[in-house]
This record gives structure tokens, C-alpha cells and sequence, in this order.
């Protein structure tokens, strides 16, 4: 089980080192949605999978392939990991989740993380929870 509670909180702490990876990822396919997975362990994110999105319309959605999410799982119990978030990007739309978003949410323990490549400058990353078919929004701090 998991040593932290994602109900219970309202402030996410994320490594530099990770934000940076998510960031790259999404950069690298502007056009399209990426998608991955966050681990933790021992209660505190520590590594970022990158997950290739194999939706119809990637420009406008993400599925997860199914072999890589499933081999991702493994080894983060392997690497005694735990799931922390799922993270993916909005190439044209703001960093909250969509109807799509929160429909598809198949994970309520996990932390949501949403990438904006519709912004000038700095790209926008937002942290999100379901909570009663609701997505409540986390503060994301990004540490050292």
C-alpha cells in the first residue's frame, strides 16, 4: 500500500530532474498528446516512464500502449515502485483536464499531471486528483 494519501493532500513535491524529463517529452512531440507514468518510493517520486501514445487521433488524446503499460507496471513493482501520477500534455489546450480526461480516469489513487504546449515561454505543468468524478487540483512545487 501506498505511504501517502493523495486525498489528503494539497501540495505535490516533484524533482527538477522529473519535471524536466515530462517537459522534454512533451516538447519532443509538440503536435501530439504524450503520455507516461511516476513512480515513487517510499513515499516520494523518484522516476518519470515515458509511455508511447498509440490513440487514433494522438493531436487530441492519449491511450497508453497497452504491452509498454503493462511492462512499465511490472517494473515499477520489480523496482518495488509504487504508482504516483500519469502524466500527459495538451499540445493546443490550457494544462486541466478535459472530459475526456476525467471519463478515462482509470487510476483514482494516482496523481494527474498535465503539460501545456499553449503557452508562450514556459511551458505550464498543473497537478490534479479525482475526488467524488471530479478533478481537484494539487499546488506543484518543483524541489531540488
Amino acid at each position: 500500500m501506498r505511504s501517502f494519501k493523495v486525498n489528503n493532500m494539497n501540495e505535490i513535491e516533484i524533482p527538477i530532474e522529473n519535471v524536466n524529463q515530462i517537459l522534454a517529452h512533451a516538447q519532443s512531440a509538440a503536435g501530439s498528446e504524450i503520455c507516461g507514468f511516476i513512480a515513487a518510493k517510499n513515499g516520494k517520486i523518484n522516476r518519470v516512464y515515458p509511455v508511447v501514445n498509440v490513440a487514433s487521433s494522438p493531436a487530441c488524446f492519449y491511450r497508453m500502449d497497452e504491452k509498454q503499460q503493462i511492462d512499465t507496471m511490472r517494473k515499477m513493482r520489480e523496482s518495488g515502485e509504487e504508482l504516483f501520477g500519469i502524466y500527459h500534455s495538451h499540445p493546443s489546450s490550457g494544462a486541466v483536464p478535459s472530459e475526456v480526461d476525467i471519463k478515462e480516469a482509470a487510476y483514482p489513487e494516482a496523481v494527474y499531471f498535465i503539460v501545456s504546449l499553449n503557452t508562450v515561454g514556459v511551458l505550464e505543468m498543473r497537478a490534479f486528483y479525482l475526488k467524488d468524478s471530479l478533478m481537484k487540483e494539487l499546488e506543484l512545487s518543483v524541489i531540488a
